[in-house]
């Protein structure tokens, strides 16, 4: 498999949503989603769906400053 056939299947996963949920977060049929899961994805959904992911990355490494700080400024 490749990445594109991956990347619908990483986004539910990582987010921790359904196929459905990802559809209605990004108002498209659930149809397209399942579409796009077999590897028929535009390019544009592709680069929507990775810049998803690098959000969710971001605001994770974002907490962990913050946790970090909050720590250091107890100190």
């Amino acid at each position: 498999m490749t990445d594109k056939e991956n990347i619908v299947k990483r986004v539910c996963a990582e987010l921790k949503i359904t196929q459905r949920e990802l559809a209605e977060r990004m108002d498209i049929p659930e149809s397209t989603i399942a579409r796009w899961k077999s590897g028929d994805i535009p390019r544009l959904a592709e680069l929507y769906l990775n810049a998803l992911l690098e959000n969710v990355s971001l605001k994770e490494k974002l907490e962990a400053i913050k946790k970090a700080h909050e720590i250091v400024s107890k100190l």
